[in-house]
């Protein structure tokens, strides 16, 4: 089992990080080359960069997932894209996708789409906190242990 991480966006990188360390688990970082950063990290985190362009990040997670695998990521697509392969997708608001939600968001999604298209302006996300980044390394812990 590995931790990957749909990167470009990520707020929760450094909380993977350090419980991946106490698991003795192995962290492959996937992101844009135009995201790219000098940070260091620990041998048993991988950076992967991708080309920029549409789903390119996306692609090379798919390619690199294996069933049990960890995956954070807020990219709806994506997670769908992972469940059949039997991974652990988990968004940083500190909820799994599941078979029997995916759907739901999918639709969310193209609805919300929709109405920018048609010109209604809508809400973007909340700032994420530090509560949010404590429940959330309360969440993958949870994962953690129970895998």
């Amino acid at each position: 089992m590995k931790i990957l991480i749909d990167a470009d966006a990520s707020p929760v990188k450094n909380e993977v990080i350090q419980l991946a360390e106490e698991f003795q688990l192995e962290v492959v970082i996937v992101s844009s080359i135009s995201h790219y950063t000098f940070d260091t990290y620990p041998d048993f985190v991988k950076v992967i960069y991708v080309e920029t362009g549409t789903d390119r990040a996306d692609f090379k997670i798919v390619q690199l997932a294996q069933p049990g695998d960890i995956i954070v990521t807020q990219d709806y697509g994506l997670a769908s894209l992972l469940l059949p392969k039997k991974c652990r997708v988990i968004h940083h608001n500190s909820y799994e996708y599941t078979q029997e939600n995916i759907d739901l968001l999918l639709h969310r999604r193209h609805f919300s789409a929709l109405e920018r298209q048609s010109g209604i302006r809508t809400k973007g996300p909340k700032a994420f906190t530090d509560g949010d980044r404590k429940k959330f390394s309360q969440f993958l812990l949870h994962i953690l242990e129970n895998s």
